[in-house]
C-alpha cells in the first residue's frame, strides 16, 4: 500500500453547556511587548496563483520579502509566498481572515485553494481569505538537511524503538540527522520557529494595509495563531483554534508528540467499530467483534516485528513499525481507515511470507522544516537513559503508539538552545477566541486542548465536537454529520457575526 499522500507529520471534555450565544464583545487590551518591525510600508504585488496550486477561481499569489533575522532587518532576506482569495461580496466585507496552515510544514496556500471556496460561501463574503506558505514550505524560500533517503522515511525520522523497546538505533539515528542540520542547514534552518512565523504574519498584516487580522489556526497552526493573539492583542478581531495542543511552554512540540499515544488510544475505536462492522468485506474486516480488532492490529505488528525492513534484493518490506506508523496516519480520517485495515489484513493472511510495502519518505525541505521549529523553538532534554524509561513507560500505557511519541528525536542533539522564549498563553487580552476541537483527535487529543482553554481563561470559549478525527472545521461530514453540523453552524456564527456561546459546548 501507498501511503505517500499522507506525509504530514502533525504534528489533538469540558463541561457542555445550553447552546445559547452572545454578540461578541473585544474590550480594549494592553499592548503586549512587540516583535522586531516588520517591513513598513512593503506592498504585495498580486497576480494569479500558479497553476499547479489549483484552487478556486480568482486567487492570487504574490511573493514578500523579509528579513531572514528580524534582529538585522537590513540583512539578508527571504521570500514568503502569500496567496489571497478576494471577498465576493465587497458590501458585506468586515476585514482580512489569515489561514495559518498546522505542520510544522503545511502549505497555506495549498489549504486555501483546497477550501477557499468553502470558506468564502459559509462566511458570506464577510473577508478576504489570505493565507501564506510558511518560510521553509511551498513557494517560500527553502531549506534544507541534506538528509540521507534512509533518514528521510517517515518511520526513522519519527523514531519508532525497536522490536524489544531499545532506542540505541534512534540515537544514533538522531545524532547523525542532528550533525546534518547543522552541518547543512545554516541560517535560513536557524530562522524556522515559531516566533518567526509569528513575525511573518504581522509583517503580511503590515503589507495588506490591516490595522487588525482575523485568523483560523488548525493544527500546529493553532499554536501560532494563539502566539500571534498573545503577542499582538490590539491587531486581532475574531481568532478561531481548530484542533489545539498543549501550549506549555516548557515542552511546546515535544509536548505535542508525547500527547499523539493517549490520542490514538481515543481515536482507535472508531476504526475498531469500522473494521468488524458485518457489511466489510473479507479484505477489510480485522475480526467479528470491535473489542477485538485491538488484539489483531497488535498480534500483526509483533508478528511482523521479526521482518527484515529490505529482502535480499534490496526491495522494502512490511515491518511492525511500517504498521503502526501506517495505522496512526489513517486515524486522522475516516477515508483511511479502508487502506490501513486492508493492510492489517493482508499481513495477518499471509503467514510467514514477506509482505511488500511503498515506505512514506519525506522531500528533505519538509523534514528540515519540521525539525527547525520543533527543535528551534524550545531546548529538548540531553539524556540518553531519560528516553529509555520513558519509552519503556509508554510502551507498557500505549501498545498501539509502542514508545515512539516519547522517543529521542534529532533534538536532543540539537546545538543550540531557542533564538526567542516561547510564548507562555495567558488569559490578558481581548475575549475573543472560539476553540472547535473534536473528542477523540489522534493528533492534538481533547485533553491537550483543555490546556489551551485553561491558559485562555475567559479570553475564550470552546465548541467540543463528538466526533474523531483530525480537524473540526469545514470537516468532511461523512460520519459524526450532527455533531459536524452543529460545530460548523457555531464556528461560522462566530467567523460571521461575532456570536459565541455563552460558556463552554458539547455538540454531540
Amino acid at each position: 500500500m501507498n501511503l505517500t499522500q499522507r506525509t504530514a507529520l502533525t504534528l489533538a471534555l469540558s463541561s457542555a453547556a445550553v447552546v445559547t450565544a452572545s454578540v461578541l464583545t473585544v474590550p480594549t487590551a494592553t499592548a503586549a511587548t512587540a516583535a522586531p518591525a516588520g517591513p513598513a510600508g512593503s506592498s504585495l504585488s498580486w497576480k494569479p496563483c500558479p497553476a499547479d496550486l489549483g484552487g478556486t477561481a480568482g486567487t492570487e499569489c504574490a511573493d514578500l520579502s523579509l528579513p531572514l533575522d528580524y534582529r538585522a532587518p537590513d540583512g539578508p532576506q527571504v521570500t514568503i509566498a502569500v496567496s489571497r482569495l478576494r471577498s465576493d461580496r465587497p458590501e458585506a466585507r468586515r476585514g482580512t481572515l489569515m489561514v495559518v496552515p498546522g505542520g510544522p510544514g503545511g502549505s497555506g496556500r495549498e489549504r486555501l485553494a483546497r477550501r477557499g471556496a468553502q470558506l468564502q460561501a459559509a462566511t458570506g463574503g464577510a473577508y478576504d481569505l489570505v493565507s501564506l506558505d510558511p518560510r521553509g514550505v511551498g513557494g517560500s524560500t527553502h531549506a534544507g538537511c541534506g538528509l540521507e533517503k534512509d533518514d528521510l522515511e517517515l518511520t526513522h525520522l519519527r523514531a519508532w524503538p525497536a522490536a524489544d523497546g531499545s532506542i540505541d538505533a534512534n540515537a544514533t539515528r538522531a545524532r547523525r540527522i542532528a550533525d546534518a542540520c547543522t552541518r547543512n542547514g545554516g541560517a535560513m534552518l536557524r530562522s524556522l520557529s515559531t516566533a518567526n512565523e509569528v513575525r511573518d504574519i504581522d509583517s503580511i498584516r503590515q503589507a495588506l494595509g490591516e490595522k487588525k487580522l482575523s485568523l483560523w489556526g488548525t493544527s500546529y497552526g493553532t499554536y501560532v495563531t494563539a502566539s500571534y493573539a498573545q503577542t499582538h492583542p490590539g491587531r486581532t478581531d475574531r481568532v478561531l483554534l481548530d484542533s489545539t495542543g498543549d501550549p506549555d511552554p516548557s515542552r511546546v512540540g515535544r509536548g505535542w508528540l508525547a500527547n499523539m499515544a493517549g490520542g490514538a488510544d481515543d481515536r482507535f475505536p472508531d476504526f475498531a467499530r469500522w473494521a468488524a462492522d458485518p457489511a466489510r468485506d473479507r479484505r477489510h474486516r480485522i475480526a467479528e467483534r470491535p473489542e477485538d480488532v485491538r488484539g489483531v492490529v497488535l498480534a500483526v505488528a509483533r508478528k511482523l516485528d521479526q521482518a527484515p525492513e529490505q529482502d535480499a534484493a534490496g526491495r522494502p518490506r512490511l515491518t511492525g513499525n511500517r504498521l503502526r506508523e501506517a495505522l496512526l496516519q489513517s486515524l486522522y480520517s475516516d477515508a483511511a481507515f479502508a487502506d490501513v485495515a486492508r493492510l492489517v489484513v493482508t499481513a495477518r493472511d499471509a503467514g510467514d511470507t514477506p509482505v511488500p510495502y511503498d515506505p512514506v519518505y519525506l522531500p528533505d525541505s519538509d523534514a528540515a522544516v519540521f525539525l527547525g521549529v520543533v527543535c528551534n523553538d524550545v531546548r529538548w532534554p540531553r539524556s540518553l537513559p531519560s528516553y529509555a524509561r520513558a519509552v519503556a513507560e509508554d510502551r507498557r500505557a500505549h501498545p498501539l503508539t509502542a514508545g515512539m511519541p516519547v522517543n529521542v528525536e534529532a533534538c536532543a542533539f540539537w546545538p543550540d538552545g531557542p533564538a526567542d522564549k516561547p510564548v507562555r498563553i495567558t488569559p490578558q487580552g481581548p475575549s475573543n477566541v472560539l476553540m472547535v476541537q473534536n473528542l477523540r483527535d489522534p493528533a492534538t487529543p481533547h485533553r491537550g486542548a483543555l490546556k489551551m482553554r485553561e491558559a485562555l481563561g475567559d479570553r475564550a470559549r470552546m465548541v467540543s465536537v463528538d466526533a474523531g478525527g483530525h480537524g473540526a472545521y469545514l470537516a468532511s461530514r461523512d460520519t459524526d454529520g450532527p455533531a459536524r453540523e452543529c460545530a460548523d453552524r457555531l464556528a461560522t456564527a462566530f467567523l460571521k457575526d461575532g456570536i459565541r456561546p455563552d460558556g463552554d459546548t458539547l455538540c454531540r
